[in-house]
């Protein structure tokens, strides 16, 4: 259970380091769960599963939906830590799973994600209230390419277009400032999060993260949980890869059995 310090500092902030929702043990198993999935031996087929650069020396292995690739993923989604956690940050009695996604950078060969917000990317979806746990399957550190977030930014708003632009050679980000607040301070700083902890953040704060060059790899799981009002809105000319599986209409309530819910009346289910 979060403490009311640490809500005050996600609302501040739109990230947190929120500690630990699983064993080491458990964690183990699902890294060598994921890796099976990655290999295309899991138990069915995730949403998607490839290498999102096409680059074999900047690899970024994007698995999307893996829940539905493997039960103990699946089960992951109702980890009771976790949606206590989203209860209290979202301040919402129900809670369903927008997506979740892997985004794996092997060790030596890892590349970069750029940075960016999630809800810009996300256009059939509003409004843009959805927060995500990015649980660590092993040790993720600065070494080892953890994502670095900008402080605050969760209040200026969706950028336009989505992607804020990169320097690569100080990892930072480079927004026009002109679609962004007088004087806000652009630094960013990294989110190191240990085996079996969980790092939060608000689908419009920006984040990004660098290459691994290390010899440890950069395993973790992120579920993108929505607040139960979240709806379905079709946006001309925009899609995302998850929308052949809507089963409502525009301006309904986004539910079914595609986007499960894991918290109802203050109560975890599952």
């Amino acid at each position: 259970m979060l403490t009311e310090a640490q809500i005050a500092e996600f609302d501040e902030s739109g990230y947190l380091q929120a500690g630990r929702v699983m064993s080491d043990e458990h964690a183990d198993a699902m890294r060598e769960r994921l890796y099976q999935v990655a290999e295309n031996r899991g138990q069915r087929s995730p949403e998607a599963n490839r290498n999102m650069t096409g680059d074999r020396q900047n690899v970024v292995i994007q698995i999307v939906n893996i829940w539905e690739a493997d039960d103990l993923f699946y089960q992951h989604l109702f980890n009771p830590i976790m949606c206590e956690m989203m209860a209290a940050v979202m301040r919402t009695d129900t809670i369903r799973v927008w997506h979740d996604q892997v985004q794996y950078k092997p060790a030596k060969v890892g590349g970069p994600t750029t940075w960016h917000q999630d809800h810009p990317y996300w256009p059939i979806i509003q409004p843009a209230d959805l927060v995500s746990v990015w649980v660590a399957l092993d040790d993720v550190d600065v070494e080892n390419g953890c994502m670095w977030m900008v402080p605050g930014s969760h209040k200026w708003g969706p950028h336009k277009g989505g992607t804020i632009g990169t320097r690569m050679e100080d990892f930072a980000p480079t927004p026009d400032l002109s679609q962004l607040p007088e004087g806000v301070d652009v630094t960013p700083v990294p989110m190191p999060v240990k085996k079996g902890h969980a790092g939060i953040h608000h689908c419009l704060t920006w984040h990004g993260s660098p290459p691994n060059r290390s010899e440890r790899g950069r395993p973790g799981i992120a579920v993108h949980y929505m607040p139960g009002y979240t709806r379905y809105e079709k946006d001309p000319g925009k899609t995302h890869i998850v929308e052949h599986n809507v089963e409502v209409q525009p301006g309904e309530i986004l539910k079914g059995k595609h986007f499960p819910t894991v918290y109802e009346n203050g109560k975890v289910l599952g």
